[in-house]
C-alpha cells in the first residue's frame, strides 16, 4: 500500500496529552521523505518511536480480524499466495477509488488508534521523563496534530522527492506525480510545523541536524520531571 494510507491518527488518541509535562512530539514528512530515516536516528538517540505505519502493517496480518475484513470486502485479488495482504494490490484500489479508502479506513483507523493509545499508555508509564515520538505519515492529511508538544517536519524539495520516488519504486514521472499529489506539499507541512529536518543533504547532516532536535526535547523533559 501507498506510505501511511491505513497509518492515520484518529482524533481521540491525544485528547488530553497537551495537558500534562509528558513530551509528546509528531513526526511526518511525505512519501520518499526519507522520514524512516529520521525515525530510526531518534530511536537510536534514546527516543520512544510510536510507529503508526509499523501498527497498520500488524492489524492486517493474516488472520487477523482487520485481515478478515479486508479479505471479504475487496476479496481474494488483495491476498497474496502466501496470505499476506497484497499492498501493492489494494493500495492501488484505494488510490484510485475514494470510497473504497473510506471502506478501507473504517476498518483499520479504529484498531490502529486504540493500539496507538495502548502504546503511549505504556510510554508514558515507562519512561515518564522520556521523549515520546509519534511516526504519523498522513498527520497533516487526518488533521489531527492537537495534543502534540512538537510537530517534526522532514522535509525535502518536490524534485528531490519525486526522484526519490521513482528510483526507489520503479515509477514513472506520472505515477510518481500522482503520488506526491495525494498527500499536502511538503513545503506547506513545513510552514505547519514547529521543526524542520532538511533531508535533501547528505546523511550526516539529517543526522546532526536530527540529534539537536533530540537533544531539545531530551533536555524539556527532564526538566519537567515525572
Amino acid at each position: 500500500m501507498d506510505e501511511g494510507r491505513v497509518a492515520a491518527l484518529p482524533r481521540s488518541v491525544l485528547c488530553g496529552w497537551k495537558e500534562t509535562p509528558l513530551i509528546v512530539a509528531g513526526l511526518t514528512g511525505g512519501i520518499a521523505s526519507g522520514k524512516s530515516t529520521v525515525a530510526d536516528i531518534l530511536r537510536q538517540a534514546g527516543a520512544v518511536i510510536i510507529d503508526a505505519d509499523h501498527i497498520a502493517r500488524q492489524i492486517v496480518a493474516p488472520r487477523q480480524p482487520a485481515w478478515q475484513e479486508i479479505r471479504d470486502f475487496f476479496g481474494e485479488r488483495v491476498i497474496g499466495p502466501d496470505e499476506q495482504l497484497d499492498r501493492d494490490a489494494l493500495g492501488q484500489l484505494v488510490f484510485e477509488n475514494p470510497q473504497l479508502r473510506r471502506r478501507l479506513e473504517a476498518i483499520t483507523h479504529p484498531r490502529v488508534g486504540k493500539e496507538i493509545a495502548s502504546q503511549l499508555q505504556d510510554a508514558a508509564k515507562d519512561h515518564p521523563q522520556g521523549v515520546i515520538v509519534m511516526d504519523i505519515p498522513l498527520l497533516f492529511e487526518t488533521g489531527n496534530p492537537q495534543g502534540l508538544r512538537e510537530i517534526i517536519v522532514v522535509f525535502v524539495p518536490e524534485e528531490v522527492q519525486r526522484q526519490r520516488l521513482m528510483r526507489r519504486n520503479g515509477y514513472n514521472t506520472a505515477q510518481a506525480e500522482a503520488r506526491i499529489r495525494s498527500q499536502i506539499p511538503l513545503a506547506q507541512k513545513a510552514q505547519k510545523a514547529t521543526m524542520v529536518i532538511d533531508n535533501s543533504g547528505s546523511l550526516e547532516e539529517t543526522q546532526r541536524q536530527t540529534l539537536a532536535i533530540y537533544q531539545q526535547l531530551a533536555k524539556r523533559a527532564k526538566q519537567v520531571g515525572p
